[in-house]
């Protein structure tokens, strides 16, 4: 069985060298492996570094390095479904690292009969410090990220969605391709339709990549809002592609506000109720995450705040995207 291996990427010349390398060390036989690279009109040296690996000696069945000049993720997605020539395609993301056996231990899930699979996405760091790796708890706890079920089990089952995910061809054809209008929801979309198709996507713990944390506080938080905002605005278009827990941070929101009224109305009682409860398991949660770590950093200390920004961040961004409040990018 042969696979395409689809990378999408804008500005991402720093980072994206290290997964073609990745990518150039997999186990899964190359005479079986296509390459797709496609640049979503970068404003840096990203496609240079695309043609760079193409114009290497390989032993792939071919390297494409292809355009996508609406540069949202999503249209770049559809260019690769539309030019994979293989039985199977796996996309990854730029910012990501993959073991030496991930494309093996996909098709090996594929040929068991699967058509979509998927696996485990854990988040690491680059290049080391003690705030990024803060940071890294902060979005590596289950209170901070995410309480999806497809993020951390450890049996293979059946899930609603996953990461770096690989689609037989006959899914695709039937399927079609990702909305270009949904800014970061397109996955939960995508794969809703999958669903709706009568298609099983197989999470295997076995199938394991590594997604890289962004690097700064800030650039952190504008992620979260546009995960928020993006799920504010897919209520509208695809409500079923959503769960509750991504509505979590949306509460919380509300919550405040409505403590907040009724604190001014002389009724404290139930903001004491909701503070009390929400700083007693950040603190909780932050002790949680930094057991077994074999070194305390001082900014550990700043975990409880860290979830609060990342909470009200998410949940603001969902408001403003309710009140459909801000452009194609949720700004």
């Amino acid at each position: 069985m042969t696979v395409s291996v689809c990378v999408v990427a804008y500005n991402e010349e720093q980072v994206v060298g290290k997964l073609l390398s990745d990518i150039e060390k997999q186990k899964y036989p190359h005479q079986n492996m296509e390459v797709i690279l496609i640049d979503s009109a970068s404003t840096d040296g990203t496609k240079r570094v695309f043609e760079e690996f193409a114009s290497k000696p390989h032993d792939f069945i071919r390297v494409q390095v292809l355009d996508n000049p609406n540069r949202v993720q999503a249209a770049g997605w559809n260019v690769a479904i539309a030019n994979f020539k293989e039985d199977v395609m796996i996309r990854i993301d730029a910012h990501a690292s993959i073991p030496v056996d991930f494309v093996q231990k996909q098709m090996e899930c594929q040929e068991s009969g699967e058509l979509v699979t998927g696996g485990p996405r854990p988040t690491i760091v680059d290049s080391p410090t003690k705030w990024k790796e803060t940071l890294w708890l902060a979005e590596n706890s289950m209170f901070g990220s995410s309480i999806a079920p497809y993020r951390r089990e450890s049996d293979r089952k059946y899930v609603k969605s996953m990461f770096h995910a690989a689609y037989r061809r006959e899914v695709l054809e039937k399927v079609g391709g990702f909305r270009e209008d949904l800014g970061r929801t397109e996955d939960n979309e995508f794969h809703y339709r999958i669903r709706e198709a009568g298609y099983k996507l197989c999470y295997d713990p076995e199938i394991e990549s590594y997604q890289h944390i962004r690097n700064s506080l800030s650039l952190m938080l504008k992620q979260k809002y546009g995960n928020g905002y993006w799920i504010g605005r897919t209520v509208y278009e695809c409500p079923k592609c959503l769960s509750l827990y991504h509505f979590v941070p949306f509460a919380f929101v509300v919550g405040i506000v409505i403590t907040t009224i009724l604190t001014l109305c002389h009724l404290p009682l139930l903001g004491w109720l909701m503070w009390g409860a929400y700083w007693l398991l950040a603190f909780g949660m932050s002790l949680v995450s930094v057991i077994g770590q074999k070194k305390l950093r001082l900014t550990d200390l700043l975990l409880p705040g860290l979830f609060f920004l990342l909470h009200v961040t998410y949940g603001i961004g969902t408001v403003i995207g309710l009140l459909r409040i801000g452009g194609r990018n949720g700004k």
